[in-house]
């Protein structure tokens, strides 16, 4: 199974307001050869949790077949909700925390979990804005998307 890695950022200018994902993917083949792609987008009206889990899933939607995956992000929201089960929990009680609180983004949540069982994924948290040169790129990425939407 081959591996890639992915670094994957989210960001909005208000909360809701535009925002936008970076993604950086590599993928070491047999001869030694780096190969690199870098993806970003954005949108009018989002937040910044919606564009941390749609990079997530953007990435992931690049792989061609089934891979094992490190996936870097600075966003608790998404590595806990994996490392930490919520994704189990939210599963069992049907997308709620509690009696009446939905779990929100409900839609990309189901789309992510998908398509990591397409994959082996491991999650991984970096501090963001902490000279990971990867989580850098990435948020510069979902920055220029936004400044292009703008």
């Amino acid at each position: 199974m081959k591996h890639v890695d992915i670094w994957t950022d989210g960001a909005s200018r208000g909360n809701p307001g535009p925002g936008g994902y970076g993604v950086v993917l590599k993928f070491e083949d047999s001869d030694g050869k780096v190969h690199r792609k870098e993806l970003k987008a954005a949108f009018p009206d989002t937040t910044n949790n919606k564009m941390e889990v749609m990079a997530a899933i953007v990435a992931l939607k690049e792989l061609k077949e089934s891979c094992e995956v490190t996936l870097s992000s600075d966003s608790k929201y998404l590595v806990s909700a994996f490392n930490e089960k919520w994704i189990d929990k939210w599963i069992k009680t049907d997308f709620r925390r509690g009696k009446s609180d939905e779990v929100k983004n409900i839609d990309l949540w189901e789309e992510l979990i998908k398509l990591t069982k397409k994959h082996k994924v491991t999650f991984v948290w970096v501090k963001g804005h902490a000279d990971n040169v990867e989580n850098e790129r990435c948020d510069k990425l979902a920055n220029e998307a936004m400044d292009e939407l703008l």
